[in-house]
């Protein structure tokens, strides 16, 4: 019960936390992408001015979910 109180008693911007919650996803994707392409290149070192290439790309369109997440409690506020 305790909890709830506390959680109960939370003021200012939620948008705040929300958005540090949203964040994880990405940080944890992007994390990924990179481990994978230097094991990748590891394997294949032939490959790797493609494999970059893809890794860039995989990082934008993974950053793309923070950025969504930044901007959906302006939208909704």
């Amino acid at each position: 019960m305790d909890i709830i109180n506390i959680a109960a008693g939370v003021t200012g911007n939620l948008g705040v936390i929300g958005y540090g919650l949203a964040a994880i996803g990405p940080g944890v994707g992007v994390g990924l992408v990179v481990s994978k392409t230097i094991e990748s290149i590891a394997r294949q070192p032939e490959l790797a001015a493609r494999l970059q290439v893809t890794m860039w790309l995989g990082i934008a369109f993974t950053e793309a979910l923070a950025l969504i997440g930044l901007a959906t409690p302006f939208i909704f506020a």
